[in-house]
Formats: C-alpha cells, structure tokens, sequence
C-alpha cells in the first residue's frame, strides 16, 4: 500500500506536464491551492479522494489512472466439479451459506426414485435431456427450458428419465429463500 501511495504523486506530475498544465492552472481549474498540489507531487501531502476527485475530473482521466490502482484480478469463475453418484455436479458459487448455485449433469443410470427431504427451498432449470422430478405425490418429466421449484422438506427426488443424460441448473436456498424474482409491472405494482 505504502508504495501505491508514494507512486500516486509522480504520476501527478507527470499527467500534468503531459497535459501542459501548471500548477497555477490546476489550482484555479481544482480550487487546491498551489503549495497543496505541489506537496501532493513530491510526496509531502498524503493523496485523500477530497484532493484526487477534482484533479482526476480537472484532467478528464479515472481515478484510478491517478493513483495507479492494480489491474482487477481474472473475474472467470474456476469450476471445481465433483461426482455424486451418476452426477457431475459443478459449483458455481463461491461463498459458503445463503444461496447456492449448481450446474449439474446427471447420467442415465440415475433413474430411479430414492426421495429424501431437508431443509431448504430449490429452483431446477432444464439446460438439456429430460429430467424426471419426483416430488411428493407427484412424478413430473421436465424438457429444456422448463423450471421447477420447491420446498425441500417435502419428499423429492430428480434424475435422468433413463433416457439420456440430462443438463440442470440448480439454485439452493435455506428454508423461505425463494429464488424467483417478481417482476413489476409498468403501473409499478408486483407482478
């Protein structure tokens, strides 16, 4: 941090001579008077966001070309999956607890019901295959682009039909997080 902090006043500097801009110039441009713009250059003024944001906007350039921020580091996500069963299940969340997101590729040979509850709230997209959802008293056959989502605590269970593999999405929550989202409509009541 101490050698971002003193790089941030050479690189004043330098953007103002780059830009042909005295001191006088940048202090009646900012309202920083001269003696607080040349400390900040050699080094003698810590850079606070109260002198920086006006400098920054005075030379039209980000802030953090000012201060010489380091690059964002790389945003892919890096997917670590792990079987479970016939699954290749593929965690796309990386923080523990609340909301988790799963991509999940079930085989063929998981297809017979063994419902289980627990607590939590699920949301099952369809990506590709059929997917077959046993939920309580019900036995569904789910195709691409169809969603399901349900209350954990009631006996479930989900699987390829045995026809094929099948590509699902999953959102995990605990207890009452639903995962859809309403939607408002233009009068700006919930939909």
């Amino acid at each position: 941090m101490e050698d971002v902090l003193a790089a941030v006043g050479p690189r004043l500097k330098r953007i103002r001579q780059q830009r042909g801009c005295t001191l006088a110039a940048l202090s009646e441009t900012t309202g920083i008077s001269v003696s607080t713009l040349s400390r900040l250059e050699s080094g003698r003024r810590k850079p606070s966001l109260e002198l920086l944001l006006p400098i920054a906007h005075a030379h039209q350039v980000p802030l953090d070309e000012l201060v010489g921020a380091p690059p964002v580091g790389d945003p892919r996500v890096r997917l670590k999956p792990f079987r479970r069963g016939d699954a290749t299940v593929v965690p796309l969340t990386r923080q523990p607890g609340g909301l988790q997101a799963f991509k999940m590729v079930v085989g063929t040979a998981r297809s017979e019901p063994e419902p289980r509850t627990h607590e939590g709230y699920e949301w099952l997209y369809v990506l590709s295959g059929r997917l077959r959802l046993v939920l309580a008293e019900h036995d569904l056959v789910l195709g691409p682009g169809e969603a399901a989502e349900f209350d954990t605590r009631l006996p479930h269970w989900f699987g390829s039909t045995g026809e094929g593999p099948v590509e699902v999405l999953s959102l995990f929550g605990p207890q009452g997080e639903r995962m859809h989202v309403r939607a408002k409509s233009r009068s700006g009541q919930s939909g």
